[in-house]
């Protein structure tokens, strides 16, 4: 008999390489990088755009065409169920060098996901959080002798995207930027909520 490790209620993760073709991914960049005026708390370098509706633009129409199928395959693995889901918003942020974005969540929604849509220097990769509190043991084992794996890191670096790759997450899942040591990054967020849940007959209704 073989010793067997199972990892107990895993978080999901999705990442789609090359889901916005490339004219697309210029046009929202040429399009919303200069609509991205409302400055961030946390840093001086970094910008977004208001909240956006897929009906504020051809292009979202065509951006939410493209996210919608992803978004009902993800949520299954949330939920059980592929459902209808609808894009509650979407933002465009403008990172210039020196910028960050500090650890938060996205309250008022399921899934949240970002779209990469201009290169990515590898100092200013997505990194991705543990929850602070709650399922932690008091004590840690962190030295240079100590091996980092998934049962006991604190955080995990994205892998390298390239314009027009997706992620998705669930919302609750914190995340920040580090300092971007390279060229102006812009990516496109957004938040997502199920049509609705249905609980044995107790059933909730959402609207974007």
């Amino acid at each position: 008999m073989t010793d067997e490790i199972i990892s107990l209620f895993p978080t999901p993760f999705l990442r789609a390489p090359a889901t916005l073709p490339k004219p697309l991914v210029d046009a929202l960049v040429a399009h919303f990088s200069t609509e991205a005026l409302q400055a961030n708390n946390a840093s001086d370098h970094l910008s977004h755009t208001r909240m956006l509706k897929p009906s504020d633009s051809p292009l979202l129409l065509d951006v939410a065409g493209l996210l919608t199928p992803k978004l009902s395959e993800f949520g299954a693995l949330m939920f059980g169920e592929q459902m209808g889901w609808s894009l509650k918003e979407m933002w465009l942020n403008v990172l210039d060098q020196g910028g960050r974005q500090a650890a938060h969540n996205h309250a008022n929604s399921f899934i949240s996901g970002v779209v990469y849509l201009t290169p990515t220097h590898e100092s200013s990769r997505t990194v991705f959080m543990k929850s602070p509190g709650g399922t932690d043991f008091s004590f840690k084992n962190d030295h240079a002798g100590s091996i980092t794996g998934p049962f006991n890191a604190d955080k995990w670096i994205s892998p390298q995207p390239e314009p027009g790759d997706l992620v998705l997450f669930p919302s609750y899942l914190m995340h920040a930027v580090p300092p971007n040591a390279g060229e102006r990054r812009i990516t496109l967020a957004f938040n997502a909520i199920p049509l609705r849940l249905d609980s044995w007959g107790y059933r909730i209704g959402f609207s974007g």
